[in-house]
């Protein structure tokens, strides 16, 4: 499954030289710490030659400490920049001087089904995959988390966080986020990873730079976690302290819907509700639970407003 340099028409191993190690140090007390734990590792690649490295968020929430492993050896401590919770994508800031190369950016709009990629690791070719984009479509995480057009690909790296989508001209396409599994011929399943399409973060770039997050208003967050079943949105489990737990939902809880609109649909459950307005909005539920049904409604809150901000040692 490791990439052969004679199968590409770009330098490989010059392009893998962006890929770097990502290890992140989270506090016990950190909001995000019960779910995605205090230790966290994964991978990420350089796009900037001033030491900025693109990341998938989740990798680097509320982290205490950032160590950034490089493919000529160094260990250097990383600060970071940004999280935007609507993409995924998270930005470090590289606390040394580098000299390696940053991979330029594709168009993730264009990459075609069917098109031969590598999924790129830190340490080279014996840590990457040759993969191919199987699919291009809707994703819908439970996280309250929407993607109008995500990138597929299998096989799949089984160290797919961060990990950068190298394109057919050794150019970045997105960062891995997920790795899911898809049916395929005679009731098997293969393991596909999901990434997050590189034209997403072009528009926000800049802002995530200079301000940390997107500019504009927050989308409004309930701190549910959502799953659909049988046509049906279930409440599977909820943030502590989060506003959904201040409003008594719980977990078996049944959106029967929202502001007097049906929910079926995973997406359009999230959609709806951030249609409704800014972070702070009432979002008005209708509940299913155990034989009855009633109305609920959820000052919903600025995810934001929940994590530690990142310290700058």
């Amino acid at each position: 499954m490791q990439p052969n340099p004679d199968d590409y028409g770009y330098a490989l191993d010059r392009a893998l030289e962006s890929v770097v190690g990502v290890r992140a140090m989270i506090p016990e007390d950190a909001f995000t710490a019960e779910i995605l734990g205090t230790e966290r590792a994964g991978n990420g690649v350089l796009i900037r030659s001033d030491g900025v490295v693109l990341t998938i968020g989740y990798l680097i929430a509320e982290a205490e400490t950032v160590w950034l492993n490089f493919s000529d050896g160094q260990v250097v401590g990383g600060h970071v920049l940004a999280y935007d919770h609507v993409t995924g994508f998270g930005l470090v800031q590289a606390l040394a001087r580098l000299d390696l190369p940053a991979l330029p950016f594709g168009d993730s709009a264009t990459a075609k089904v069917g098109q031969d990629v590598v999924i790129g690791g830190s340490g080279g070719r014996g840590q990457s995959v040759a993969s191919r984009i199987v699919a291009k479509q809707e994703f819908a995480g439970y996280w309250e988390y929407v993607l109008d057009e995500a990138i597929f690909t299998a096989p799949s790296h089984p160290n797919w966080g961060g990990a950068p989508l190298i394109g057919p001209g050794g150019e970045l396409l997105g960062i891995g986020s997920l790795q899911l599994q898809r049916s395929v011929e005679q009731r098997q399943v293969e393991d596909i990873n999901m990434i997050v399409p590189i034209d997403l973060l072009k528009p926000d770039l800049d802002d995530l730079l200079t301000l940390g997050r997107p500019k504009g208003s927050p989308r409004p967050w309930l701190g549910l976690y959502a799953t659909e079943i049988g046509g049906q949105i279930v409440v599977a489990a909820l943030a502590s302290q989060g506003p959904a737990a201040d409003a008594d939902l719980d977990a078996g809880d049944i959106v029967v819907g929202i502001g007097g609109e049906e929910a079926h649909d995973l997406a359009e459950f999230f959609r709806t509700i951030w249609s409704l307005g800014d972070a702070g909005i009432e979002v008005p539920l209708t509940i299913h639970r155990e034989g009855r049904t009633f109305d609920v409604s959820v000052r919903s809150a600025d995810r934001n407003d929940y994590l530690k901000a990142p310290v700058l040692h």
